[in-house]
């Protein structure tokens, strides 16, 4: 008989601390859920971690983690090329999986992984958190809610300026560790992920154009984390080819006449994470910077503006349930792990799977990468590609 999973007796497993995998972490702790274990590159790196982390266990080996019966739950924050292998990993092994994005390295290896969850029974979620601030969650209210009319545009753009030196290095640039796309798999996918989230519309085509502006980047001769800014010498460099993308521009058509338009970019100077999403429809527009995540700006023809600021007793019941704190008090990028967190494992403690989640799972992820296929296409080949 299994046994009832509750705060106190379920078991999670990291896999990954770089950048993302402490977010996860901090998330859960938020939620009262205490990380059992962690696996990282090296038992002597897990070590290192586990202990400035103050988490019990650091494993040998991924398998090692797997084969713990205390583990009920894995979250995977690794390289992108490991995602497919470790999830399928878990799901065999009995595990729920949570995953970073994208869930695989190609679509068909999604696929796999929506059909192996659903044969497993287990509990899958993909980490699209932006989903989870409070002013994006109202924002879908007002689109379904029909406040915003009929939808006519979906515009805005993902920039960043990690990348803009050639000196810049992640292996996110490596397309055999992070994809084949990069801006695009990387961020655009939240962007893209958001439309459809916010509006209930898929997309039906689209036509792509990309551009590398550092053909060749320099590698350091030894790994840098993400975002730490470290500075080396010119002799601690090698010449490394890039073969992704810096920059896209995707022309959208989304279902019911519907059209879109983002710009990505890792390599817009000052722009440290703009998620940036406007949409305009036939009685209002909505506007939402992810730098300025508390408010939201709703645009009216025939009557002022507004600039909603972040207050649940102003937000829809759907919002309210994802802001932890009373208005003028800012919520940012660590409450969206903390409010999907709860989402996925108050769904694990109720315990019936039949129920339809409300966070996203490995059936979104796949959609992302059937899109992002589709992208990478239209980009190759220059011309509209419609997303099968």
């Amino acid at each position: 008989m299994p046994k009832q999973l509750t705060k106190q007796t379920i078991g999670v497993g990291v896999v990954g601390t770089g950048f993302i995998g402490p977010a996860h972490i901090e998330g859960l702790r938020r939620n009262g859920i205490q990380v059992v274990g962690l696996v990282e590159s090296t038992l002597e790196t897990a070590q290192i971690k586990a202990a400035e982390l103050s988490i019990p266990r650091a494993y040998a080996s991924y398998e090692a983690l797997l084969a713990d019966p205390e583990i009920d739950v894995v979250h995977l924050a690794t390289p992108n090329v490991l995602h497919h292998p470790h999830a399928k990993a878990a799901l065999l092994a009995g595990k729920h999986v949570i995953c970073e994005k994208p869930l695989a390295m190609t679509a068909v290896e999604s696929a796999e992984l929506v059909k192996l969850a659903a044969e497993t029974g287990k509990v899958n979620a993909i980490n699209f958190n932006i989903r989870m601030y409070p002013m994006v969650q109202h924002a879908r209210s007002l689109v379904q809610s029909g406040e915003i009319g009929d939808l006519f545009i979906l515009q805005g753009s993902y920039l960043q300026d990690w990348l803009l030196f050639e000196t810049d290095w992640n292996w996110r640039l490596e397309a055999d560790q992070g994809g084949s796309l990069r801006a695009v798999g990387d961020i655009g996918s939240h962007w893209l992920d958001l439309m459809t989230f916010i509006t209930g519309l898929r997309v039906e085509e689209v036509y792509a154009d990309f551009k590398t502006y550092h053909k060749t980047r320099k590698k350091p001769g030894k790994p840098l984390e993400t975002f730490t800014g470290k500075i080396l010498q010119p002799s601690d460099y090698i010449d490394q080819p890039i073969a992704t993308e810096d920059y896209a521009t995707i022309l959208l058509h989304y279902e019911n006449g519907v059209r879109g338009v983002v710009t990505v970019a890792q390599v817009a100077s000052g722009r440290k994470n703009r998620l940036f999403f406007e949409i305009n429809g036939s009685k209002s527009s909505l506007a939402w910077d992810g730098e300025r995540p508390n408010e939201l700006w709703i645009g009216h023809r025939t009557a002022p503006n507004q600039v909603l600021l972040k207050d649940p007793s102003l937000l829809s019941p759907e919002a309210r349930q994802v802001a932890s704190y009373p208005g003028g008090h800012a919520e940012g990028f660590p409450d969206t792990f903390k409010q999907l967190s709860k989402k996925v494992y108050d769904y694990i403690f109720a315990g019936d799977f039949t129920k339809k989640p409300d966070f996203p799972t490995f059936a979104d992820g796949h959609y992302e990468m059937v899109l992002c296929e589709a992208i990478e296409k239209s980009a190759k080949q220059r011309q509209w590609v419609k997303v099968e």
